[in-house]
């Protein structure tokens, strides 16, 4: 095929990526024998490697991110025009891009009202977690300070955040952890059984798996547990969307014990379950909500921690006190090209009406993924919102026997293979690694999310022969 693009020496691209770079969680001894994945462009929901070869990406970029496809030249122009004109200034002063983005932003999120810039996922999270612990220092004499998270969440990478992450293998080796983070128990029905509670389904169980939240509350000392941390749909820890009555007790359990609540937005925000934040979803109201990926679809680094107004005033009640203000700073959510490039990825979402499209794909994708379970038995549950979306592959339907890992990482090979780029749940669960993850962008066409459901058909019925 005739590339997009022109690369006058491939090769030796290839040779100083093997050479050099160190690419992000992957074990790099295969590449001493077969050269490492490069990719070097990107058109709509395809992407081509050096290579020549095209792929369809099902995942957005790996993870979740480029929400409104490649090639948006409106994007890049409005960043490159941004840089030209101010490139970057210290978040202690403002910028004509951050404020009409965070005037737009929060029009969608009814109840919240300030915007805090920085540049990642795990950076926005930090910055809830300061927030909490500055806020039990200043009203409850530091006592108030414990930060709840949820088991198979995930809130980044750094050290704190990972003492915040309910995913095993994607903590281990790297602690001792930040002290004061408590796990509560996940919302998987499917895996209710193993939790003692396999005699409860839908409401009933939903209702019990946040009343299990409550027993920690209690457990800890309601009057030293500060914030609850969850994502609105769990990620990477198997596309967990929550059972009917699951949020509205949560946002109950938070007004009653005082606890700040704390959703984790950085997945599915800005669009992917088909409205602008996945919260949005299940009628609960935050204090604080970060978010990052699809921020500015991947075309800049940006992320926010955005937070009600009663949250704001906490930190400027006695302008007397030299420290009574957040004695925080992010370098780069300075940076200019962040908002800018957000500011677009909103209108194009809108003006293109990608959060209805993402509603009728996401329908289209699990009605594919449940017309696969008929076909193939390996295929246990199937769960999503919008264009968030999973297939539990299982050994015994019966018996919810995980399929070993090996296995799921062949049918992701497999349809690689293919040119079809998927994803699966990796280092996250011990034993519980064996969810596919698909989370093509907003703007998939209904052929797009056949061919992707067609790929994955063909990779169970050659892998699982």
């Amino acid at each position: 095929m005739n590339l997009p693009f022109a690369v006058n020496d491939p090769q030796g691209i290839v040779d100083a990526d093997r050479a050099h770079v160190w690419h992000h969680l992957i074990q790099h001894k295969p590449f001493e024998t077969v050269d490492p994945r490069i990719i070097v462009e990107g058109k709509g929901m395809k992407v081509w490697d050096i290579k020549g070869k095209e792929h369809l990406d099902g995942v957005s970029g790996g993870v979740w991110t480029v929400n409104v496809g490649y090639g948006r030249e409106r994007i890049a122009d409005a960043v490159r025009d941004q840089l030209v004109k101010l490139c970057y200034f210290a978040g202690s002063a403002g910028s004509i891009p951050g404020a009409n983005f965070s005037k737009k932003l929060i029009e969608k999120m009814p109840g919240m009202s300030r915007v805090y810039f920085a540049d990642s996922g795990s950076e926005a999270n930090e910055k809830a977690f300061k927030m909490v612990r500055q806020i039990a220092h200043k009203k409850y004499g530091g006592k108030k300070n414990k930060i709840l998270y949820r088991e198979r969440d995930y809130h980044g990478t750094t050290i704190a955040c990972l003492s915040a992450g309910g995913q095993e293998e994607r903590n281990a080796q790297y602690g001792p952890f930040t002290p004061a983070f408590i796990p509560v128990p996940h919302c998987l029905e499917y895996r209710a059984h193993e939790q003692g509670w396999g005699d409860l389904s839908g409401e009933a169980y939903g209702v019990r798996a946040a009343r299990a939240i409550e027993e920690v509350i209690l457990r800890e000392g309601a009057d030293t547990v500060g914030a609850l941390c969850l994502e609105p749909v769990t990620a990477g820890g198997g596309v967990i969307t929550p059972p009917p009555g699951y949020w509205e007790t949560v946002g109950e359990i938070c007004r009653k014990y005082d606890i700040l609540l704390h959703i984790d937005e950085v997945v599915c925000g800005v669009g992917r379950t088909g409205t602008w934040f996945g919260y949005q979803n299940y009628g609960v109201q935050p204090d604080m909500v970060t978010m990052a990926k699809g921020v500015a679809s991947g075309y800049a680094a940006i992320s926010c921690c955005v937070t009600t107004e009663a949250v704001f005033e906490m930190f400027k009640d006695d302008a007397s006190d030299p420290m009574n203000y957040f004695r925080d700073i992010s370098t780069f959510g300075g940076c200019t090209a962040g908002p800018a490039a957000a500011l677009e990825n909103m209108a194009i979402i809108e003006e293109e009406g990608l959060l209805d499209n993402t509603l009728k794909m996401g329908a289209r994708l699990m009605g594919n993924l449940h017309a696969l379970a008929e076909k193939h038995a390996v295929i246990g549950d199937v769960r999503g919102k919008g264009l968030f979306c999973g297939a539990e592959l299982v050994a015994d339907r019966e018996s919810k026997t995980p399929l070993a890992e090996n296995l799921v990482q062949k049918v992701v090979g497999d349809c690689m293979a293919q040119g079809i780029i998927i994803g699966a749940t990796n280092r996250s669960v011990p034993g519980r690694n064996n969810t596919l993850c698909l989370s093509p962008a907003l703007i998939a066409t209904a052929d797009d999310i056949d061919h992707l459901t067609n790929g994955i058909d063909q990779a169970l019925t050659r892998v699982l022969a």
